[in-house]
């Protein structure tokens, strides 16, 4: 059975906290990389906070994160390139 979260180790809560947001803010990076600066930072964000939230007991939730924010990041960098080849063809 899954302890109360207000009864949790403060660490514990944090890294659980970061799991979670780390899902969240990755699935917003894969939508925020249609603008090169938000989705790079996004996804940045969203990858810190997965690597700090895989030092609690939901690891499975924080690498789901930080597979996101990577793959977010990625989709970013390359519709970035595609942007600048764009521009550089005119």
């Amino acid at each position: 059975m899954e302890p109360h979260y207000s009864n949790l180790d403060p660490q514990e809560r944090n890294n659980r906290f970061l799991a979670v947001l780390s899902v969240l803010i990755g699935a917003a990076s894969l939508c925020a990389g249609l603008l090169p600066i938000a989705g790079f930072i996004t996804g940045a964000i969203g990858l810190f906070a997965g690597l700090r939230g895989r030092r609690s007991e939901s690891k499975s939730l924080a690498t789901l994160g930080v597979i996101l924010s990577a793959f977010g990041l990625t989709l970013t960098l390359t519709y970035s390139i595609f942007l600048w080849i764009s521009k550089s063809a005119q």
